[in-house]
């Protein structure tokens, strides 16, 4: 059978690239995405997004469909006749939520319909996309059978297997991260977990049916998101208390079984957004969930919370708040990756913008076009060579831990560590 599969990939970003590149090394695979400039930069063996490095995407790039030699490799494109002859679907595009904090399943739909229309007699469409328990078989494969006028489990079949990609991590990648898998029907089910066991180095698990793999993925960032919570929680009490959470937290961590967990912002394309997918869907059948919605509260609250113990520290040595100049080091949801999606850096740069106080922002991996697009901000590439009355690092890049910023800073000027990393700093979260 493995000879015989022919892969299209559905939605060529941070998580469906990898992949896509990773199956091209085995099979024939077509990678589809509606944006015309993002493949035409593929073509050239280059992702801006860094999460593949050039060589390793060449060796694997075709520059004409696979499917018709029968021959492994990865060809992009955004002509949806490209991917009519495949036989697996692997659709990999974002789920955010919308301005309420409500999933927005768009993307989801707008795919589905897109695979529906070349879907043919025994296919199997697979979801890897971030969804509450329920999302695949309620929400995308009726769509499916729509388009398609084909019957779900018996003309073509479904899967799900949960992305675990983690952008800017060079270490744990798509390969060497064990995958969940499943299947509409036991039988599919053992086809997906063979297809994705033949190149995840890492191993597989076969999760009994796709709602239990569904519910695995979203509960994964929850667990996450509720730890940082915790641990966002117990500096907003030590800073009252005086006392360093650092040193708190390297002190308890010398037990055994505490769990290394670090206050700070976060933000990003899943644990920011995945809680909010569990909590509608606990919402829709008549429970509230208390500890999830507040530890999400909580984790969102922080970007006001840094801006005001920055101003704070500010009047404490008394330096004129109304019109002073910040330096801001950062503005990608992590460090060393260059994805601002849902980054809450944005939200302490607005939040001392309602100070009064003028923010610049320096982040050598943002790209200042999809800043300026996504949230109105001007970024900048290269530190300014100017004096300012304060410094704050709200992301850790590699590239912050060799500057002096104290030759940045005016006479008296203070040093803000969000992240805790900094050797000299004057406050930190």
């Amino acid at each position: 059978m493995e000879k015989q599969y022919k892969i299209a990939v559905i939605g060529l970003g941070y998580v469906g690239l990898p992949l896509a590149r990773l199956f091209g090394t085995k099979y024939p695979v077509v990678g589809f995405d509606i944006n015309q400039k993002r493949i035409e930069e593929l073509n050239t063996g280059t992702d801006s997004t860094l999460e593949v490095e050039d060589d390793v995407l060449k060796a694997v790039l075709k520059h004409q469909n696979p499917f018709k030699q029968a021959e492994n490799g990865l060809y992009c494109s955004a002509d949806i006749d490209d991917i009519k002859d495949a036989n697996i679907y692997i659709i990999t595009v974002p789920t955010p939520v919308d301005k309420h904090n409500r999933p927005d399943l768009t993307p989801l739909y707008k795919s589905s319909e897109t695979v529906g229309k070349v879907l043919s007699e025994g296919d199997i469409v697979i979801y890897e996309s971030t969804v509450y328990p329920g999302a695949t078989e309620e929400e995308c494969i009726p769509v499916l059978e729509k388009v398609s006028g084909l019957k779900f489990n018996q003309n073509f079949f479904g899967g799900y297997s949960p992305e675990r990609i983690n952008p800017g991590d060079k270490e744990h990648t798509v390969e060497k991260i064990l995958k969940v898998t499943s299947g509409s029907t036991p039988e599919i089910g053992k086809v997906v977990d063979t297809l994705y066991k033949s190149v995840i180095v890492a191993g597989t698990h076969l999760a009994p049916t796709i709602k239990i793999a569904e519910a695995a993925k979203v509960i994964e960032n929850s667990q996450r998101d509720i730890n940082i919570a915790f641990v966002n929680e117990l500096a907003k009490i030590f800073n009252l208390l005086e006392i360093d959470t650092h040193a708190v937290l390297e002190a308890a961590g010398t037990k055994w079984n505490f769990l290394p967990f670090k206050p700070g912002l976060v933000g990003g394309h899943c644990i920011g957004v995945d809680p909010y997918y569990l909590a509608q869907k606990a919402q829709e059948n008549g429970y509230h969930p208390e500890i999830i919605l507040a530890g999400r509260r909580l984790n969102d609250s922080m970007g006001q919370y840094v801006a005001s113990q920055l101003v704070k520290t500010m009047i404490k040595k008394k330096i004129s708040i109304n019109g002073a100049k910040i330096l801001n080091l950062g503005i990608t949801f992590k460090e060393n990756c260059p994805d601002v999606r849902n980054t809450k850096a944005v939200d302490v740069i607005q939040a001392l913008e309602d100070y009064s106080l003028y923010v610049t922002t320096f982040d050598p991996w943002a790209k200042p076009e999809e800043v300026k697009h996504e949230y109105g901000l001007e970024v900048v590439n290269e530190i300014p060579q100017e004096k300012f009355d304060a410094v704050i690092l709200t992301v850790a890049h590699k590239e912050f831990m060799g500057i002096n910023l104290n030759d940045y800073l005016k006479e008296g000027g203070i040093i803000y560590d969000v992240k805790g990393v900094l050797e000299e700093c004057d406050s930190r979260l």
